[in-house]
């Protein structure tokens, strides 16, 4: 039996993080991964999607060249198999780098799933090798949620799937509301499939604002995506042409292709975890304090599997920590940026984008009575010059006493960039005198964060002026 200092169990951003930092820190470190090195986000998520996104928008540059004076000699014409070629190929160059970064460090990797015999005792499934650790974390992530089981669910694909697809399908069925769903639907349509949203609730994206909510629903309405609300798949049925897709309300769809997005769900599942005294709560996730201590002190888990932040700068930040703190002598918090005021900026890559940081205005109100709401709508310049109906949104959250900006949305082109910056403001505890006093950058669609006077809704007394 070999001994390390740690053993890594999952070789996502989180876990590749920690054994890479933990090992420059001098620790010996083992790293098993069973599928490829950098998990969701590199492997099958974000990056791969974010590229997907950025060649959907451009079909919208073929029909608002006209208006900017250029004219294409001949029909675009988009090839599905030459994307996705592309998008495998720079998926590949990234998981090379992650693995070349961890061998530089000096991080031993395992291409098998790693499982725990007990609490100090790894085991790898392929090849029996067991390793004693001083120190176990664990950073395998979430899968997506399949539950519940329908009649012909093998037909349907997940989002990991996507990415797979040889060709695209003319007619897609989306089953799900939330960012991940409303992302592929939203880049299948661009591309010239036929999208089909069927959700539980009347709105997209459940837990952000309401304002953002009705919003982002419109715009995608205009874009030809149909939403059927109050619905779920209850039967998928192969056919020769292709399914047929039958909701819980009775109503039959045709599809080409069927995308199941209702979720994810921490990957703890026979890992040996329970055995080994691991606490996992009632979704499967794994129970830590504020520094990713599970119930058994030398055993930690970052990133998705504790299901508290499921946003890879998180695990990051949790995997870097976990390192500094245990192999680096040093105590880092987790999350230093997390207080009474969440402020986690985040990002949803519709087109137009979806960006918030902060409080929506419903969680204000929970906290605090006074409570003014700026917001503003309006055509960006390049959307009013093409003629496009697609309009942004910009929205703050402010409490009246303190003038404290709580919160800010948006939805627009590059949005995600924009609340990237405006998050530095708010974990600085910008007020709205100091966004009034920023000089504005004319012309862009982002001065408007810094010119919005006037409260478009105040909540509780107002008898008090805002400083």
């Amino acid at each position: 039996m070999r001994e390390v200092d740690l053993f890594v169990i999952g070789a996502g951003s989180g876990g590749v993080r920690a054994a890479r930092v933990a090992a420059q820190h001098g620790a010996r470190v083992a790293l098993a991964e069973a599928y490829r090195v950098g998990g969701t986000c590199v492997i099958r998520g974000c990056v791969p999607k974010k590229l997907m996104v950025l060649a959907s928008r451009f079909a919208q540059g073929y029909t608002d060249g006209p208006s900017f004076g250029w004219h294409a000699a001949m029909a675009p014409r988009f090839s599905w198999p030459d994307l996705m070629g592309r998008v495998r190929a720079e998926v590949t160059r990234l998981e090379s780098l992650y693995t070349a970064n961890l061998l530089k460090a000096g991080v031993t990797l395992h291409a098998e799933r790693a499982v725990l015999d007990d609490a100090h005792t790894v085991r790898l499934l392929g090849s029996g090798e067991r390793f004693r650790a001083g120190r176990i974390l664990i950073a395998t992530g979430a899968t997506p949620q399949l539950a519940p089981d329908i009649a012909g669910g093998e037909l349907a694909s997940s989002s990991d799937d996507v990415f797979d697809w040889p060709e695209q399908p003319r007619r897609v069925v989306v089953q799900g509301a939330g960012y991940i769903a409303l992302e592929f639907a939203c880049l299948l349509r661009r591309l010239g499939s036929d999208v089909t949203v069927v959700m539980r609730g009347e709105r997209v994206l459940r837990g952000f604002d309401e304002d953002v909510r009705g919003h982002l629903q419109t715009q995608l309405e205009g874009q030809g995506l149909r939403f059927i609300p109050g619905a779920a798949v209850a039967e998928i049925a192969a056919r020769r042409d292709g399914l047929t897709v039958t909701l819980d309300v009775g109503q039959v769809l045709d599809a080409n292709a069927v995308l199941r997005a209702i979720g994810r769900l921490p990957n703890t599942a026979g890992l040996g975890l329970e055995a080994a005294g691991v606490k996992l709560d009632a979704g499967g996730a794994v129970v830590v304090d504020a520094h990713g201590q599970s119930a058994v002190p030398h055993i930690h888990a970052v990133g998705d599997v504790t299901n508290r932040v499921q946003l890879t700068p998180a695990a990051i930040r949790e995997g870097q920590a976990y390192a500094d703190t245990v192999f680096g002598g040093r105590d880092s918090a987790v999350h230093p940026h997390l207080g009474a005021v969440a402020l986690v900026p985040c990002a949803v890559f519709t087109t137009p984008e979806v960006a918030a940081v902060g409080l929506t205005e419903a969680q204000a109100l929970t906290r605090h009575a006074d409570i003014d709401i700026y917001s503003s709508h309006f055509r960006a310049m390049k959307a009013a010059f093409a003629g496009s109906e697609e309009r942004t949104l910009m929205k703050l959250v402010v409490q009246r006493s303190t003038d404290r900006v709580l919160g800010c949305h948006i939805i627009g082109a590059e949005a995600a960039e924009m609340i990237q910056l405006i998050g530095v403001a708010l974990t600085l505890g910008a007020t709205k005198a100091s966004l009034d006093a920023t000089l504005a950058v004319h012309p862009t669609a982002a001065e408007e964060l810094v010119i919005m006077r006037t409260p478009t809704r105040r909540h509780g007394a107002v008898a008090a002026s805002r400083p």
